[in-house]
């Protein structure tokens, strides 16, 4: 099963997709790691990616593609693709659709994580993350152990604050979304690929709620 985690920033697609991999033996599609593993690689598509990265110029459509078209030729046994932060617009909609028909794979299921803008500013500025394993935090729900040992990977590390967890950038990101992202909402209903959970509601009834989309 292939599918897609639609939501703004801060809706919890990495935290859901994190659970994913580990309940499903899903594979995490993450365009940033993708990105950091090409450019440390040495491969063909690695030295574009550090070349581009190293300019400081904007990664294209068409270098993201190229670096998914390689993890979908991965034949080891997995329960399918997780994608999480692509696409983004409509234009990346088309080109990953054509991608995956071009590889004989299909798209199973996009789900939306909806959330409440108000509520989003209040989760975000309160996260943090662990230093060593990426596990997420917040001083209201889920604080960070006294002792200051993850749970996620028994490991004492810090834990840190991402500089545009504030509100005033969390806005600037929302209003891109919109912009730029939400347009994939209509596009995939009219595909009859969308199912839609509370992104706001606790970890585990997220994970409920995604599941019952999945398994349908």
């Amino acid at each position: 099963m292939n599918i897609i985690l639609l939501g703004p920033p801060g809706a919890g697609k990495g935290t859901q997709a994190r659970h994913l991999v580990e309940t499903r033996n899903m594979v995490q599609l993450s365009t940033g790691d993708m990105l950091r593993e090409a450019k440390d690689s040495g491969t063909e598509m690695g030295n574009i990616v550090a070349d581009v990265m190293a300019r400081g110029a904007l990664v294209t459509d068409e270098i993201v593609i190229g670096l998914i078209r390689e993890k979908l030729t991965d034949k080891s046994e997995h329960g399918g693709y997780i994608f999480d932060g692509f696409p983004r617009t409509l234009a990346q909609a088309d080109a990953l659709g054509a991608l995956m028909q071009a590889e004989g794979q299909t798209l199973d299921s996009v789900i939306e994580m909806r959330v409440d803008d108000e509520a989003l500013v209040d989760r975000i500025t309160a996260r943090s993350t662990c230093a060593g394993c990426g596990e997420v935090y917040n001083d209201n729900t889920k604080p960070i152990p006294a002792d200051g040992v993850c749970t996620s990977c028994g490991e004492k590390k810090e834990f840190k604050r991402r500089a545009d967890d504030n509100e005033e950038s969390l806005k600037t990101r929302l209003m891109a979304y919109y912009k730029q992202t939400s347009p994939l909402i209509g596009y995939y209903y009219a595909k009859e690929m969308l199912g839609s959970v509370d992104g706001l509601g606790t970890m585990e009834e997220v994970q409920k709620s995604i599941a019952a989309v999945l398994d349908a």
